[in-house]
Order: C-alpha cells, then structure tokens, then sequence
C-alpha cells in the first residue's frame, strides 16, 4: 500500500488528530508578540535615564525612567498579533503609531501570505529532554510578523493559521508543526499508555544505532486489535509529537519501534532521519549526523515516484549544506510527477547558491506559472524581477552586493560593541562604591558611545534589510 504525505481536507489532518480551526476562532485567536524590541528599549531608556541622575539631570532622568521603566512595559503587555479568521493584525500601541508615521501596514489578509517560515532553537537540555524555542514569521506585501511559542497561544495560532494556507507557502517545519503540534503533558500521557521507557531509561539507547533491514517476530495485529498500517499510522504521529515537544529519545525509541514494523515505509524513514539529525545537533555528535544523513538516503531510494517527499527530502539535505545532494533529489521530483512550484523553487535556490542567476531566474518563472494562489505568483514575480535586475544592471548588482556584506559587518560589530558596553558596567559600579569619579566616569563614557553606536547599528540594519528599490536607482 502506498504511503502518501500527511494532507488537510477541511481542516482535519489524515495523519489522525483533527484540527478544527473553526471552532478556535469563536474568537479571535491572540499571541503576545516576541519582547526583544521592547526589552531593548527598557534596557537603553534605564541606562540614560541612569546617566542624567548620575550627571544631576534629576528632572530629565526621572522623567525617562518613569516613561521607560512603567510606560514601555505596559504597552509591551497590550501588543499582541490578533488572527479573527481573515487576516493577522497587530493591537499595540507603539506599532499603531509607527505604521502611521511610516505610512506602513499592521494587518494582513490571510489569503496575501506569501512565506511562512519557523526556526527552532535550543534554549535548554535538562533530563534528557531538549526545550525548544519556536520562532514563526508571516510575511507578504512588504509586511512581516512574528510569534514564538511557550503556551496554548502559540499551538493554538498555529492550528488556526496553518490549515488556512497553502502548503507551498509553509517551510519544512511549520508544515510538521501544522500535522504535529500538540500539549507536551498529554503527549507525554499518550507515550505511556503506548509503554515508551522514559527518557532516563533511554538515555544511552541510541548512541549506537542500526537501522533494521526486516520486521522480526511482529504479529499483523496488537493487542488493540490494530492493524499493521493503523499501529504505525499512529505510533509515526506519536513520535513527531515527541520529537516537536523535545522529547528525542522518547521519540526515537518510538520512531524505532515503527520502523520495526513496516522498515520500508519512505516518509517513516525520513521523519526518522529528521528527528536523530535534531537529537545529534542537541549530542553534538557527528556520528549519529552520518547516520542520519544515511537514513535521508535510505528514504529517498525508498521513494519511488512520490514527488512530495522528494521535495521535502531535497529541502532538508539544502537546510542541511548538502547542496548537490538537494539539487539531485530535486530534479528527481521533476523527472518523477513533473514540475510543481516546490520543487522548481527549490531548484532555484539551488542555482542561487552556485551563483547561476540565468538559472535563477527561469526557474522562477516557472515557479510563477505554476504557483495556484495570488500570493505565491506574486511573490514569485517579484523574486523574478529582483534577480533579473541583479542579472541586467551592474551597478544595481554593486549596490545589493554591498548591502549584504554591510548588513554581515554590522551583525559583527553590533556583537563586539555590545561587550565593550558590558565593559564599562563594573568600572561605574566600582566607581560609584569607592567614591572613585574618574574610575565611574570612564565607565559611563566607554558604556554610554558603546550603546549610541550599538543603538545606530540596530537601526542602519533595519533600513539595510530591505532590498534596494531599482526605482531609487532610475531617479539617481
């Protein structure tokens, strides 16, 4: 039997857990947006509010303190990205404000999304359970917003917002945490009950593993009256859940215990791979990264003709710099069901990175034909534009050549000034308790120019982001 990818018909996953988007947005669904901006300008306000009490501005020094340290927190708690079914919108103060003086957006219609991206970090490792810190980005129409998880909030936009679009738009990661996405306790639960060891008892398990070649001593049904397909279908769920919650061993011992009954199975092979490929990032060991990567390959001989899975094979050997692999397994998905928009995006980001703008830019012209929403063809037609004008006019080419490296310089030097600033805070505090003033005046001054240009920097980037209007280069 053919084993296809997970798919959503009207909101309900057939890899097993129903998602009922609908019922969600009884109300409209919220999130707090992430704190950082807010957290930076508390931290810059404290400090030069700080400096004029210290230079004996008392009248200006209270007054940034008051509105920095009470004002700037309070708002911070009032900005939330709000999802009422038709479009995300922003509700802060500060942002409202913004969007009027810059004449920018604050909302977007869900149907104008043209990117979805998640990135995972790892926050922290504790009783063989890895914590992870989900950091999704919505972008379109020159608008971006962002949302990390750590709550129901999080899960609950992510069940909501996902089914509504288009998988093309979604990344590898947010595509697993639209099918898998869960309560980390009831996961947990739901291990229990399948009799997975907890992660202390796992926890040298997979320090050496083998992938098993056959099926051993395995009955077509459990003792649940299951069949082969239904107790694979589910224990597959289970260990993505594991694997999205940070539960990795759990996870790989259940993945293994899958592979045990159906070895061949592609997508369960490639699932697999992707959970020891976190599991050794979070080890550090570069053996089991081989090993995953030999599962990847195992999976892609075991695809066949399924198109989707090499895609998303092809997009994980790219994320992972195995660039010529991708580009391969790629082409495959075009030789085997064709050219589809995924597939030809990827290709493009492949010649990208070969520095083949010609090939760039007619793979994504063929993207733009084969893209079936509004928002992916015109997203597409603007990455046609941008690269064709890359490709024609040279001096355009210089001027986005030294934005990037300008844009790396600064991510450098926005690094190294920050420590020089730190610098200075012990020779104030030393200086403020030994009554010492040259020793506290240093500090503040190699504290204060520290912060100013870290504060220029920040903001240079931002303006540097954006790629240079070819109509700024007409006018000049």
């Amino acid at each position: 039997m053919k084993h296809t990818a997970p798919t959503k018909i009207s909101g309900i996953s057939q890899t097993g857990t129903s998602v009922n988007p609908l019922h969600l947005l009884q109300k409209a669904v919220s999130i707090r947006v992430p704190l950082n901006s807010y957290l930076v300008a508390v931290f810059l306000g404290t400090f030069f509010s700080a400096l004029a009490i210290y230079l004996e501005w008392n009248s200006i020094g209270f007054l940034l303190l008051g509105f920095f340290a009470l004002f700037i927190p309070i708002t911070a708690l009032t900005d939330r990205l709000l999802f009422d079914g038709k479009r995300v919108y922003r509700t802060g103060i500060l942002p409202k404000i913004w969007a009027y003086i810059n004449k920018s957006r604050i909302s977007l219609k869900i149907s104008s999304v043209e990117q979805v991206e998640t990135q995972a970090t790892r926050m922290l490792k504790r009783g063989g359970k890895v914590h992870y810190r989900y950091k999704t980005t919505i972008r379109g129409k020159s608008v971006s917003f962002n949302f990390a998880s750590g709550g129901e909030d999080y899960r609950n936009m992510i069940r909501t917002i996902f089914p509504m679009i288009s998988e093309n738009i979604l990344d590898n990661r947010s595509i697993e945490l639209r099918d898998y996405i869960s309560e980390p306790k009831q996961t947990l639960i739901n291990a229990s009950l399948e009799n997975i060891p907890p992660a202390d008892v796992l926890e040298n398990s997979f320090r050496e593993l083998q992938i098993k070649s056959r099926r051993e001593n395995v009955s077509d049904t459990g003792n649940d009256g299951r069949s082969i397909e239904e107790r694979v279908l589910g224990l597959r769920r289970l260990a993505n859940e594991l694997r999205l919650s940070g539960s990795l061993l759990q996870s790989l011992e259940t993945f293994r215990r899958a592979a045990l009954l159906k070895p061949a199975d592609a997508w369960l092979l490639f699932d697999f791979a992707r959970c020891l490929q976190s599991f050794a990032g979070s080890e550090r060991n570069g053996k089991l990264e081989r090993k995953a990567v030999a599962m990847m390959r195992l999976s892609e001989k075991r695809a066949g003709n399924d198109g989707d899975l090499l895609v998303r094979l092809g997009e994980n050997y790219f994320q992972i710099g195995e660039w010529q692999r991708a580009g391969i397994v790629f082409q495959k998905a075009v030789e085997a069901v064709g050219e589809t928009f995924r597939s030809v995006k990827g290709l493009a980001e492949i010649a990208l990175r070969e520095g083949k703008i010609a090939h760039v830019i007619h793979n994504f012209s063929h993207a733009n034909r084969l893209a079936e929403t509004p928002a992916l063809r015109r997203w597409s037609k603007g990455e046609v534009e941008y690269f064709s004008r890359l490709n024609e006019n040279d001096e355009y080419m210089e001027m986005e050549v030294s934005r990037v490296n300008l844009l790396d310089l600064l991510e450098g030097w926005k690094k190294n000034t920050l420590r020089i600033a730190f610098i200075g805070f012990p020779l104030i505090a030393l200086g403020v308790i030994f009554e010492d003033n040259l020793l506290a005046n240093a500090g503040w001054i190699v504290s204060s120019v520290s912060l100013v240009i870290w504060t220029a920097m920040i903001l240079i980037g931002k303006m540097l982001s954006p790629r240079i209007p070819i109509e700024l280069l007409e006018e000049d």
